[in-house]
């Protein structure tokens, strides 16, 4: 049963990913009212007028405007793109105490409004940060969703795709973890156009080292594009759109969002980048991909580096 009506975003965030997502919304089309909610009011109206003028040609009519937090009340999604950036040479889980005050004031503000809707985060470390959502606004763990590796995965499949030459439309795999430096590729469940890459590989040894180098490739892509322009926000801003459509359209889609697991794994109170069923209320189901030993090993090291970091904070 569908619990939330109506297809009303509200933005938290204008920066470089916040605008690059609204522009995407514009482009898709997927709500019928988008808010922009941003400390420097002056950009964020200024934004607002420069995306209605594009309205024109958009797929679909939409609302575009600056507000306030008395917006999310009755808002389908919010999704949050503020906080502290990342810098060159800073890891994600580096951002970790400067977004969490951050993060603490935005969600008690957002709750004040009535807010009960889906909560889409995008700040780093994402997975710490969603598990401290979660926490901050009481609402059910279904209705909070990290981007998780939802980016990682499209980098692993654009990589993957160039490499045999196919649409990455026809690779299937995921990257899961923490979305950081202890992610993992799921080997043993890729497959391109059905046919296990185990196999491949069996058929073309040569291949073998090409694949190591593009897992390295994948995990480290955030270092090569800050150095090269100071952030990351097209890519990620596009795997947003993804997860708000699979919400907004009720698509029971599978997607590696950052997930609360309790139990699955063989863990608990944490969330990570897992494959899940994405709906209209939110996550709908965390699908336990096999694993094969080593990558169960990765995995647990993945979680125990993320409680690591969020448990000083919520001991």
């Amino acid at each position: 049963m569908e619990k939330f009506k109506g297809n009303k975003v509200v933005l938290i965030g204008n920066g470089a990913v916040g605008s690059s997502y609204a522009f995407s919304m514009l482009n898709q089309g997927a709500c019928d009212e988008f808010v922009i909610i941003d400390l420097d009011e002056r950009k964020a109206k200024g934004d607002a007028m420069d995306l209605n003028h594009g309205v024109v040609y958009a797929p679909s009519p939409m609302k575009i405007r600056y507000g306030t937090y008395e917006d999310c009340h009755d808002a389908a999604l919010v999704v949050i793109c503020a906080g502290a950036a990342q810098k060159p040479g800073e890891t994600r889980l580096d951002l970790v105490g400067k977004n969490m005050k951050i993060f603490k004031s935005i969600v008690d503000e957002i709750m004040k409004s009535g807010f009960d809707g889906i909560f889409l985060i995008a700040t780093n470390p994402v997975d710490v940060l969603t598990y401290a959502v979660q926490k901050f606004s009481g609402l059910p763990e279904n209705q909070v969703i990290g981007s998780g590796t939802i980016l990682d995965t499209a980098r692993f499949r654009h990589l993957l795709s160039e490499e045999f030459d196919v649409s990455p439309n026809s690779v299937h795999g995921y990257i899961i973890g923490e979305h950081g430096d202890s992610e993992l590729a799921v080997w043993s469940g890729t497959n391109i156009a059905g046919k296990s890459l185990y196999d491949i590989l069996n058929e073309n040894p040569e291949k073998q080292s090409r694949i190591e180098e593009i897992f390295v490739n994948t995990r480290d892509a955030a270092y090569e594009i800050i150095k090269a322009k100071g952030a990351t926000y097209y890519g990620v801003a596009m795997g947003l759109m993804r997860i708000s459509k699979a919400v907004l359209n009720n698509e029971n889609v599978v997607l590696t969002v950052s997930a609360k697991l309790n139990g699955e794994y063989g863990h608990d109170d944490v969330y990570i980048g897992v494959p899940a069923i994405i709906n209209r209320n939110g996550i709908r189901e965390v699908l336990e991909t096999p694993l094969n030993e080593e990558e169960k090993a990765k995995f647990a090291k993945s979680v125990q580096t993320l409680k690591d970091i969020q448990s000083p904070f919520f001991e």
